[in-house]
């Protein structure tokens, strides 16, 4: 990057040896007959050229490879930044605004560090050592040349004033236009189900029009602002004409002087013309960099402590909840809720929607940090683990279902890149994906879409099963994993849960019965606390597992014991 500006500065001021040259070949060779030093001044002029040249072209490699190099170490950054932070800051940051600064925004900063420092760097260079040439030569019309000077400041001051705001209004619309375009990708199956094609064209088609009307009155600004600094610099040669008529006629100055003012008029009007360019583009800038600074400089609040517990024993997958209460934007959704899980133990999660019970899994992760209490994995607080160390530690299968656009084994082995083949199809196999597997065109080398496109709801999940079974996490997560499948295919995963080659404490989130009976206990959650009990005991009690049992018409319900009888079990 020094090395570019340097070049930039030498060159442009290299520009006054030519009309030097020229001045000394109208008064000494055209006037003053001294044809001996014709040859040498076009042999000079032509080597002056030349070396020019060689030098612009190294000036805008090294100022192109800077800005790329430096573009993409930002870029990197930013996604570093971006893969490290916690759920929160996805929750109040749309995708297609980040979208937006990783790629428009970023291409607005490398644009400045190499065509406008380069356009600065050269108009500066050029308008020094051609104000220094002149006044060598007559301080009296240079000063006249540069009277209008102050009148573009002026000018451009209004412009700066008028037209930051506009390109923040186009920033934000840019974004807008960006996340209505990513969430019709992302969400497509969805606008074809319910035929919202029409509603969401016309809802593209407005921010499209918002984006051009912002660009528009940008433009419209510029082209105020661009002819009338044109205009003025344009002026230099009529005043240099003038003026420097009345001075030749004076004696005060030669004709290669004159001559001389003549070639270096747009010298001076170019730097005033190249200010409105610069300003023009360094708004857009500022605006660009503001979003890509905010976002460079974020820290998640979720991190690594210095003195962060990093064991390389497996963890034995041992939880603690120790009177934890949540808050998601001041609403509560866990409180002061309290209970141990021992290694090995199968723990099955109940409750309404919106009970909590995907938040308390993501706790356990530290996807978000509690209000109050603690959370203790193999009882170490897990804001004192490692941050990898815990989250390698579960195996998280949700009823979400992300694939990435690679391979089915691909896929299975993301959190385990080292399986071999036999271990992928051993996953797969327990996760009941091996047979419709095989059934694919390319079997476990068959290339699935973004979000496991061209695979059914069951059969994602399944992957995603296999997926986190490929990890073989000491403490496994199954949100939901079975909510698309038959209950035969249900019935088998559960046979290979139980049956598994490696020691692992089981949560599972579930709605069915079928799915939750056989844990060694199940938790229910209602507005923010927590029951907890076995099947047996739960099912005899009125509340919401009772109500589910019911709903599910499940066969020989136990009837409700009388309020004055004793129960075993259910603990609150």
């Amino acid at each position: 990057m020094v090395m570019g500006l340097a070049l930039s500065i030498i060159t442009m001021s290299m520009v006054v040896i030519i009309p030097k040259l020229s001045q000394i070949l109208i008064d000494d060779v055209i006037i003053g007959g001294q044809k001996s030093k014709l040859a040498p001044i076009l042999l000079v002029m032509c080597g002056v050229q030349l070396l020019r040249t060689v030098l612009r072209y190294l000036m805008v490699i090294c100022l192109e490879n800077a800005s790329q190099f430096l573009v993409m170490r930002i870029r990197k950054h930013i996604f570093t930044t971006i893969i490290n932070q916690e759920l929160k800051f996805y929750d109040r940051n749309r995708t297609g605004d980040i979208i937006t600064r990783v790629t428009g925004d970023i291409e607005y900063v490398r644009h400045t560090c190499s065509w406008i420092s380069y356009m600065f760097s050269d108009s500066i260079s050029l308008l020094i050592a051609t104000i220094v040439f002149l006044t060598t030569i007559h301080i009296g019309l240079t000063l006249i040349m540069l009277a209008v000077t102050p009148l573009i400041a002026i000018i451009s001051y209004f412009y700066i004033k008028r037209i930051k705001s506009i390109y923040r209004q186009l920033r934000e619309r840019l974004s807008n236009l960006n996340t209505t375009a990513q969430e019709n990708i992302a969400g497509n199956r969805v606008v074809k189900a319910f035929t919202r094609e029409d509603y969401e064209i016309d809802r593209f088609d407005k921010c499209s029009k918002e984006y051009r009307a912002a660009n528009l009155s940008a433009s419209y600004k510029w082209q105020m602002f661009s002819p009338i600094v044109d205009l003025i610099s344009q002026s230099l040669t009529v005043i240099m004409v003038l003026a420097g008529g009345m001075f030749v006629m004076n004696g005060s100055l030669t004709y290669g002087s004159l001559a001389a003012f003549s070639g270096l008029t747009w010298a001076l009007a170019n730097p005033m013309k190249n200010l409105g360019i610069i300003l023009n583009d360094l708004q857009r800038f500022f605006t660009s960099a503001d979003k890509v600074i905010e976002l460079f400089y974020s820290k998640p609040i979720i991190a690594d402590r210095h003195d962060c517990n990093d064991k390389a024993d497996r963890i034995k997958g041992k939880i603690t909840f120790d009177n934890v209460s949540f808050k998601y934007n001041k609403e509560p959704v866990l409180k002061n809720v309290s209970f141990t899980i021992t290694p090995g133990e199968t723990i099955a999660i109940m409750g309404s929607t919106g009970s909590g019970k995907t938040t308390l899994v993501n706790l356990i992760a530290r996807m978000y940090d509690v209000t109050e209490g603690r959370i203790l994995v193999d009882d170490v607080d897990v804001r004192m683990w490692k941050l990898s160390k815990l989250r390698s530690s579960i195996g998280l299968a949700t009823q979400d279902v992300f694939l990435f656009s690679d391979t089915v084994d691909g896929n299975i082995s993301y959190g385990n890149p080292n399986l071999s083949e036999k271990d992928i199809e051993k996953f797969a196999k327990g996760a009941a994906a091996d047979s419709f597997i095989n059934k694919m065109e390319d079997g476990y080398n068959t290339i699935i879409g973004e979000r496991g496109v061209g695979l059914s709801g069951g059969q994602r999940q399944r992957i995603a099963l296999a997926r986190a079974l490929a990890v073989s996490p000491p403490i496994l997560v199954l949100d939901d994993t079975t909510s698309a499948v038959d209950m035969e295919t249900e019935q088998y995963i559960q046979n290979q849960l139980t049956n598994l080659d490696f020691e692992c404490t089981k949560i599972i989130i579930a709605q069915r019965i079928s799915s939750v009976k056989s844990a060694d206990r199940i938790f229910v959650l209602n507005n923010g606390s927590i029951e907890i009990g076995t099947h047996e005991t739960l099912m005899r009690k009125s509340g919401y597992y009772r109500e589910i049992c019911e709903l599910q018409n499940l066969p020989n319900l136990p009837p409700i014991p009388d309020e004055n009888s004793t129960e075993e079990g259910g603990a609150k």
